[in-house]
């Protein structure tokens, strides 16, 4: 049998569990998994139930609608694996984790494409089998090279982007293509140190961890909501080259898993912050 995943978002009411999961057992589903949680300050419900059955998942939308409060977001998710596109520049350490552990089916992913606006990781990307464009954005203006690029994804069709070590600030005009389907990996503990150089701001500054922060990307730098985040402690003796070279370790793993998470649809935002459920 397939398995769906129901995402319901809803003004909090009372007994709103009890309909939803109503509506699931008398229509035959069997409930896999199920987590919510309800937001105190704004008494905002959150839903994410995986359930299985022969019947159609869309008769439990329809039936949902009248039952929820008018303003509740009612969607059915896939469960299987989404297509996504990967932006890189030069450093191979988060994209080639990404490239392994798709390989072996680690990712609920398919990764159509790498593209980067230098050449130096087509070698790594073709390892893998996978198709690498490079968009130089030398002797173009900054809108002519994300043009270029937005060519490219609507031929390749992500479900999402993941920025892993993609150099270049987006334009607000390129995010308008993708509304919160931008993934990137910032090396520094956000809200700490953002911008350039953040192992050299935690180094002056004497910080006892480090860490880097996976987020969706919004118009305003390094802000967007958090969605996974890792630390690792250091001392007097790590210079800012110790720093960035251990980093890399904890950046690799933080954008895994807040790509896992995305992709298997457990997070849910909620004004600039995020709601995951793992």
């Amino acid at each position: 049998m397939t398995t769906h995943l129901l995402l319901i978002e809803s003004p909090d009411a009372m007994g709103l569990v009890y309909k939803i999961t109503g509506v699931l057992f008398h229509r035959g589903f069997n409930i896999v998994s199920n987590h919510e949680f309800v937001d105190p300050a704004t008494r905002h419900f959150f839903m994410r139930t995986a359930f299985d059955g022969d019947a159609s998942p869309q008769s439990v939308i329809d039936e949902l609608r009248g039952l929820l409060p008018p303003a509740a977001t009612i969607r059915l998710a896939s469960t299987g694996k989404r297509p996504v596109v990967v932006l890189a520049t030069k450093e191979p350490h988060c994209l080639g984790d990404l490239l392994l552990r798709h390989s072996y089916g680690e990712l609920p992913a398919r990764i159509e494409a790498v593209i980067s606006n230098h050449a130096t990781l087509e070698p790594l990307a073709r390892q893998f089998g996978i198709p690498f464009q490079c968009v130089s954005h030398k002797f173009c203006t900054r809108s002519e090279h994300e043009r270029e690029i937005l060519r490219l994804l609507k031929f390749f069709r992500p479900d999402y982007i993941v920025l892993a070590k993609y150099m270049r600030t987006l334009t607000p005009q390129f995010l308008e293509h993708y509304p919160n389907r931008i993934i990137n990996i910032h090396h520094s503990f956000l809200p700490a140190f953002v911008g350039a150089n953040p192992y050299h701001q935690a180094f002056t500054r004497g910080v006892k961890i480090i860490g880097a922060t996976a987020h969706v990307v919004t118009q305003d730098l390094d802000t967007g909501p958090i969605i996974a985040q890792g630390v690792l402690p250091v001392d007097h003796t790590h210079t800012a080259e110790d720093m960035a070279q251990a980093g890399r370790d904890v950046e690799k793993i933080v954008l895994a898993k807040a790509l896992k998470l995305v992709l298997e649809e457990r997070v849910f935002l909620h004004s600039n912050r995020t709601i995951v459920f793992e």
